[in-house]
């Protein structure tokens, strides 16, 4: 993967940036995605944040091996607060960390939000509190999309302040706009979770060890759920 080919899970973060946007790709490692999307004439402008100064220095190449350090700034800052409202970002990508991350992320960089950018997330694992924050925070999701490449199975969010939405605690588990779709690849990916959690739950309930009660009624609960969903209730 390059700023000239990205890997499927960047091209689908890709495909949900609006055209024309002014784009903070915040954990931008290479920097591959502002400058692949600059490249194609897809946005106008972007900011890459890094946290650690080995992926910062590497996504200074890529921006200067390509001649884009007009439109690209790449900073070293934690989280948002690689974003300054002279830059005047109008799409945020966070991708390939943990939902919870993701969410604490977002959570101590609020005041860096001007509660107008499109949320573009790519959440490896945690998806369930990543859907509470947005809830909870007044952001609706508007997309959902599942892939599946290298043996793993990726999750995308898209997310905009709104009005007002509520989430079952199913729709935050599963995502509220999979569970209306039901595509063949989210049916495959619960058919996996289900066999591990099964199987997970079986040797909890052999050992029977104290203290771990309310982990195996989330674990039965999540099954249930899972069960249910496959049958198509």
């Amino acid at each position: 993967m390059n700023e000239h080919t990205l890997s499927m899970r960047l091209e689908r973060v890709a495909a949900n940036v609006p055209a024309g946007a002014r784009l903070a790709d915040i954990g931008s490692d290479h920097a591959y995605l502002p400058v692949a999307l600059l490249r194609r004439g897809a946005i106008t402008a972007a900011v890459a944040g890094e946290v650690a100064a080995t992926p910062f220095h590497a996504a200074q190449r890529t921006v200067r091996d390509n001649g884009l350090e007009q439109q690209v700034s790449v900073r070293l800052a934690k989280g948002l607060a690689a974003i300054e409202p002279q830059d005047g970002i109008t799409a945020i990508s966070l991708c390939g960390m943990g939902g919870e991350t993701i969410r604490d992320i977002l959570a101590s960089g609020k005041a860096h939000l001007n509660g107008r950018e499109r949320l573009i997330l790519q959440p490896n694992g945690g998806e369930q509190p990543l859907r509470q924050w947005l809830m909870d925070n007044g952001y609706a999701i508007l997309h959902e999309e599942l892939l599946h490449e290298n043996r793993f199975y990726y999750e995308i969010i898209v997310a905009e302040r709104g009005e007002p939405v509520r989430y079952s605690a199913e729709q935050l588990y599963f995502g509220p706009l999979h569970l209306q779709a039901r595509s063949p690849v989210f049916l495959a990916k619960w058919q996996r979770t289900l066999r591990e959690k099964q199987k997970t739950l079986a040797s909890l309930e052999q050992a029977r060890q104290a203290g771990l009660e309310d982990k195996l009624q989330a674990l039965a609960r999540h099954v249930s759920w899972i069960t249910a969903l496959l049958k198509g209730e």
